[in-house]
């Protein structure tokens, strides 16, 4: 086996689908019907990752999210129902590492309970201590708050580290100018979302060998930014 799984979802069909298809893939799996059980059981440790519905019955998936976070360092994969942006950014602000809609393909779901497991398994094998990241030759270490690529030491401002960080922390996902600037610089902020393309234009010329075919920070015209795993 390799690992345990906590699924918290009240719905019995999803939670089954999912618990069966992780199941098959040799993961141990526990739900959750609702959100005081959830966290109860999020927080007794015995588990490697967390499945977090967010429309949960006495407590909703972001205030589980919020003191999981506030107690245990593991990965958080939301599911919900609702596409609207907000919601997205927000579970993603209070410190989940990913972020599934429903109706998904359950080997999306497996696949990137897998990643998120590997990820955080590197983490800790690199970095005990710390949360520092490592892809593709790009090292990030927030307690420090340095940069290096093969190695070599970069300079990036508070901004800019803070941008790449996050990006690194959820690859794959694809982050609006919009998105980037509320979580970054906050909406009571001076300036705009502009500020965000500033700023990956300057991250492009510190950590790219050639920016306009970016290896680490993508762009999806129409839609944003994304950090390539």
């Amino acid at each position: 086996m390799k690992g345990n799984i906590l699924i918290v979802e009240d719905e019995p069909s999803i939670a089954e689908l999912q618990r069966d298809y992780l199941e098959m893939n040799g993961y141990r799996t526990e739900i959750a019907v609702d959100g005081e059980l959830g966290l109860e059981l999020a927080l007794s440790g015995r588990f490697e990752l967390i499945v977090l519905d967010v429309m949960l019955p006495k407590l909703n998936g972001f205030e589980v999210c919020r003191r999981i976070r506030d107690e245990l360092d593991i990965p958080v994969l939301m599911v919900t129902a609702r596409r609207e942006d907000i919601d997205i950014v927000r579970g993603l602000g209070l410190g989940a590492d990913d972020y599934l809609t429903k109706p998904f393909k359950p080997a999306e779901l497996v696949a990137r309970v897998k990643a998120h497991i590997s990820r955080y398994d590197r983490l800790k094998g690199n970095s005990p201590a710390t949360n520092e990241l490592e892809v593709k030759g790009l090292r990030l270490n927030p307690d420090s708050r340095r940069a290096y690529i093969r190695d070599e030491e970069i300079t990036l401002t508070t901004k800019e580290f803070d941008l790449l960080y996050f990006l690194a922390r959820h690859p794959n996902f694809v982050f609006s100018k919009d998105q980037l600037f509320e979580r970054l610089w906050g909406v009571d902020s001076l300036g705009d979302s502009q500020t965000v393309t500033v700023h990956i234009r300057k991250l492009r010329e510190k950590i790219e060998e050639d920016s306009a075919n970016p290896l680490y920070i993508e762009t999806l015209w129409g839609a944003g930014y994304r950090f390539r795993s």
